[in-house]
């Protein structure tokens, strides 16, 4: 049988051989040492993984403090020099390094060795002869040797390799320009972009999103603070700058919670191979973490955006601009994006942004003016790179903009699986889910995941609103008391927030106290008295507490303040509406808006129709079609939390009493609890709650 320890002592051998060949060069890293050692880099790892629980750039590194140390002792040489000798570039991060891997600075070694000298010297008890004293030192030489044996080995696999792994949750912090040229910042911003977006193609990671990390790109925040905040393990740190045709970069990668720098390289390549320079650093970074890529993820990553440099400046140029929102620089954008396009007319990526602009154009427009647009650049871009996530979004966002819904969901989907930490793309899929094809699971868990990518946003504003967004999703899945705990951090960000009121309908799902829910939204009405979703929220509470007189008198001014707005918004809540107007003695009005609410109803394309109709018919009194259409909703799943209070509702009276919708609504609590439950295993299965 082969012996372990001297295979593991001939492997460490090796390389502790070759990273002394190479000390001084401060550009021998992982992969230069796997070219020396005749393997592939990923088994390298893998391999020195295994037998030290080091990544290979923490063995490398400790090969050359060991090398410094005996510098530091044998020699006159001063700290700086001697960091230069085995290989650091910069003395202050020598210094770091070898105070965390001696427990002191360099400037004390020889000091600490004197006084480690200074020991008393080993004496004899009297009485032993000289004969046994023999004895003993070959006993205590012999046990030296076999300690001496393993001992590199068991230096290297510290500290033990049962040590948890951390999450692969990654933040790539925004590139500083070393160059004083502040032209190329554009350039340093779109490679770290770009290094951002391989990295994001990797399921098997998570990675912040870069609103997140530009939060830091002047902060005074440590790495630890940082890693807090983000809740993430590890930090890309980069800088760079072009010189002629030559791009520098200097890349670290740093463990979150200790600060510790676990590799680092600098790159120098020329302009020309800037799609595989961001290539490699991607990769090299998920190897050092040991993240898996997929074959398919890494054919993703493989492929260059354009071949045509001058298309990928003026793309970059776009981008950088298009990041820093506004109509004014979305329609510069496009202009760069244009001019790409000009040169390589099969350029996938600028189509899709040029596609994705003009959506955002039109968000808030009533009158669509880039519908055409929209739909070319997204079919163009889906010509070009059918698996590129961004042409899936184009196509995708073409068709929310033709409210054709139930289109545009595979697409969304198809993209996520591309591109499984795209937060742009979670966010359209949590907004999908919530307001255009309602399904509570997959709302909530989109929720989550985009807090968990996006969870430092630049501002406390848009942190609020996150916040907000995913205690909206906990509530209507059944998690009142986290969906009150992201409530109360939204309202934390942003005290002002305008629809902080969700967190009345939130205490009220806990407490049931309908009388304080009515007096909150009072409250937060007289702050504004011209808000129209508060005018109707307030109606809607005094309509479920039959007082009708007071429900008549918001929702006038709601319906006044509507019809100046001409804004066509709330027909959802029609029925309501009419049946107060039925009760205060309106009934030609309450007819026309009975009217419009079946109308509604007979268009309804969500899971909710039959509970619509259901309604509807219990309102004309007709038992024997309500029922009908509640059981036919009954079968639905992964509806809203409210629904469970459905049989209070004033609509319910001649029905609430039979024992047939009793029966039914006992089925449609039943199915709630027992989705609520599978949604929480399967949102524990992922990590996400």
């Amino acid at each position: 049988m082969p012996d372990t320890h001297a295979i593991e002592n001939d492997f460490l051998g090796q390389i502790t051989a070759i990273v002394e060949k190479n000390m001084s060069n401060e550009q021998f890293g992982v992969s230069e040492l796997a070219d020396e050692m005749n393997m592939s880099r990923s088994n390298l790892l893998r391999k020195v993984k295994k037998h030290t629980s080091l990544s290979v750039s923490q063995l490398i590194s400790q090969v050359r403090l060991k090398r410094a140390m005996e510098l530091l002792k044998t020699t006159s040489l001063n700290v700086s020099e001697v960091s230069h000798q085995v290989g650091f570039n910069s003395t202050s991060y020598f210094i770091k390094c070898f105070r965390e891997f001696y427990g002191y600075p360099p400037g004390e070694a020889g000091k600490r060795d004197e006084q480690q000298n200074d020991a008393a010297p080993v004496t004899w008890p009297e009485g032993i002869p000289a004969a046994t004293r023999s004895n003993l030192l070959v006993k205590i030489s012999v046990a030296l040797a076999i300690v001496l044996g393993i001992g590199t080995t068991a230096y290297f696999m510290w500290p033990s390799s049962d040590a948890p792994a951390l999450e692969r949750s990654i933040a790539v912090l925004p590139f500083k320009n070393d160059s004083n040229d502040s032209t190329n910042v554009y350039l340093i911003n779109g490679l770290m972009e770009s290094i951002l977006n391989n990295l994001q193609k990797i399921e098997d990671l998570k990675v912040i999103s870069r609103t997140s990390a530009e939060k830091y790109r002047n902060t005074s925040r440590t790495i630890p603070e940082m890693s807090k905040e983000l809740n993430a393990n590890y930090f890309v740190e980069g800088s760079g700058q072009k010189i002629g045709d030559q791009i520098l970069l200097n890349i670290q990668l740093i463990e979150g919670t200790t600060d510790k720098h676990l590799w680092s390289q600098q790159y120098k390549r020329k302009a020309g191979d800037i799609f595989e320079l961001q290539r490699e650093i991607a990769k090299n970074i998920a190897e050092e973490i040991q993240a898996i890529i997929t074959p398919e993820e890494a054919q993703r990553i493989e492929k260059n955006p354009t071949d045509n440099l001058v298309a990928y400046d003026l793309f970059l140029k776009g981008r950088d601009v298009s990041n820093k929102g506004g109509s004014a620089n979305l329609n510069m954008a496009i202009s760069y994006y244009k001019k790409a396009i000009e040169q390589d007319p099969e350029f996938a990526l600028a189509y899709a942004e040029i596609a994705i602009a003009y959506f955002y154009l039109d968000y808030f427009k009533a009158e669509k003016q880039y519908t055409s647009e929209i739909n070319n650049y997204a079919d163009k871009a889906l010509l070009f790179d059918s698996k590129l996530a961004n042409s899936l979004v184009a196509k995708a966002v073409y068709y929310m903009h033709e409210k054709q819904y139930d289109q545009a969901g595979p697409y969304f989907e198809k993209a996520l699986e591309y591109n499984p930490n795209s937060v742009m793309v979670i966010n359209f899929l949590s907004d999908y889910y919530n307001n255009y094809v309602p399904n509570t699971g997959k709302y909530v868990e989109y929720a989550l995941k985009g807090v968990r990518l996006n969870i430092a946003s630049l501002d406390s504003v848009s942190a609020s609103y996150n916040y907000l967004h995913l205690s909206n999703a906990l509530i209507q899945t059944g998690f009142i008391d986290e969906a009150l705990t992201n409530i109360d951090k939204a309202i934390a960000y942003n005290p002002e927030n305008p629809y902080g009121y969700v967190r009345f309908y939130i205490l009220f799902a806990k407490y049931k106290d309908v009388e304080q829910t009515k007096q909150l939204l009072l409250k937060a009405l007289s702050k504004d008295t011209t808000r129209l979703d508060i005018l109707q929220e307030v109606a809607k509470v005094h309509y479920l507490t039959r007082d009708y007189d007071d429900a008549y008198r918001y929702y006038k001014k709601f319906i006044a303040l509507r019809q100046a707005l001409k804004l066509d918004i709330y027909r959802h809540e029609s029925m309501k509406i009419a049946y107060v107007l039925d009760k205060v003695g309106r009934k030609e009005e309450s007819e026309a808006y009975l009217k419009i609410f079946k109308q509604y109803a007979d268009n309804d394309r969500t899971i909710y129709k039959h509970l619509n109709l259901a309604g509807y018919y219990a309102y004309l009194g007709d038992t024997q079609k309500s029922l009908e259409h509640m059981k036919l909703f009954s079968k639905e799943d992964n509806f809203q939390y409210w629904i469970l209070l459905y049989d209070d509702d004033p609509i319910t009276e001649t029905i609430k009493n039979n024992p047939e919708f009793k029966k039914t609504m006992n089925e449609i609590e039943t199915r709630f609890w027992n989705t609520h439950k599978k949604i929480r295993v399967t949102l524990e299965e992922k990590g996400l709650l």
